[in-house]
């Protein structure tokens, strides 16, 4: 059964306002574009801090969420800690050959593994490195709330946050002199793949923009992810590559963050820029769209590494974590990913 908040998500047009409370607090309000007889859900100082501890999963990889409707208020701890390593728990991948008749994906690799057990449940070249693109922006998430930096910190936009990889175009919509706060930044950068924001977080990072790389290496590492190497914070780069398997390891992992869980699957925003308001969807049409139980996503595009998604969903009381990467077209990507969650729906019910 869908949760209140993802109904919210994928029904209602959002807009976002991030300020800075007396108590020192961000906090960030998504309303509806109109109606009466809202409720609201106002998360507490723990929950605040749960939401950014990734905690608040339960055992099923459902999210333990306030009940509400349509009006949710979340409130992010602010924090000047010195960047700390997280624990993350971690999921052994292992393989199975038990289920059959399985579709077939025009993704270049591709993998659906349950999120709980670790058992593979759909492959395809799991274990080739290739380019990710945008997948790489989940591993900035990563870094930032590993960091536990000031979330209502204003950030300026530099040109060189607008220097991608190889001449690629950064952004279509953000422009040198904007200003969000981190948590702004992270937001876009989750739920419409700015680049210059993923870029802003990197370079604000304490140490800068070569200890934001070197954090991601190491998390890499940590996690055992093998396959994977990245040399910046957005994708732009096809040197940032990674395995469809390693990347089931990262989602899970990620999953446990329920700042990242929110902001990667937030159907629509308005951000307030000042002079202007910039209207924001969802880069994942499954987000947009509704009608799948997705806790996390994240989409991907550069030519060398084609059409990626990586999800962590709730198939039939099944928490599954779906990855592609290489498809031939935004439409196959989400025909790939539709295939693969409807075969999932109808595999046998975990008990």
């Amino acid at each position: 059964m869908k949760k209140p908040k993802k109904t919210l998500m994928h029904v209602l047009s959002l807009s976002v306002l991030l300020s800075l409370s007396s108590t020192g607090f961000a906090e960030i309000i998504m309303n509806s574009s109109g109606g009466s007889g809202q409720a609201t859900v106002n998360w507490s100082s723990s929950d605040a801090s749960q939401l950014l501890n990734g905690d608040s999963l339960d055992d099923d990889g459902e999210d333990i969420s306030p009940k509400g409707s349509t009006t949710l208020t979340t409130t992010i701890r602010a924090s000047n800690a010195a960047p700390t390593t997280l624990t993350n728990k971690s999921v052994q991948i292992y393989d199975t050959n038990t289920y059959n008749s399985q579709p077939s994906v025009n993704a270049r690799a591709a993998l659906v593994m349950d999120a709980k057990t670790g058992e593979v449940l759909f492959s395809k070249n799991t274990n080739m490195a290739l380019p990710i693109a945008s997948i790489t922006k989940l591993m900035t998430a990563v870094i930032t709330a590993d960091a536990r930096l000031n979330m209502s910190e204003d950030i300026t936009l530099q040109q060189i946050d607008f220097a991608g990889a190889g001449g690629k175009n950064s952004s279509s919509t953000l422009k040198v002199g904007d200003t969000m706060n981190r948590a702004e930044m992270l937001l876009v950068a989750l739920m419409k793949s700015e680049n210059p924001a993923a870029a802003a977080l990197a370079r604000t990072y304490p140490g800068g923009r070569q200890a934001f790389f070197a954090a991601m290496n190491s998390k890499a590492r940590q996690l055992g992810m093998n396959s994977t190497h990245y040399v910046e914070s957005t994708g732009l780069d096809p040197r940032n590559v990674s395995s469809a398997r390693d990347l089931g390891i990262l989602v899970s992992a990620a999953s446990q963050y329920g700042l990242i869980r929110q902001f990667s699957t937030t159907a629509h925003y308005d951000f307030n820029l000042g002079y202007r308001v910039l209207k924001s969807n969802n880069t994942n049409a499954l987000v947009r769209n509704g009608g799948w139980n997705i806790n996390i996503s994240k989409t991907g595009y550069i030519n060398e590494a084609g059409r990626c998604v990586v999800m962590h969903t709730t198939v039939n009381s099944r928490p599954a974590v779906v990855v592609l990467l290489g498809a031939s077209s935004s439409q196959a990507r989400t025909n790939d990913a539709t295939n693969l969650l409807n075969w999932v729906s109808n595999l046998p019910k975990r008990i």
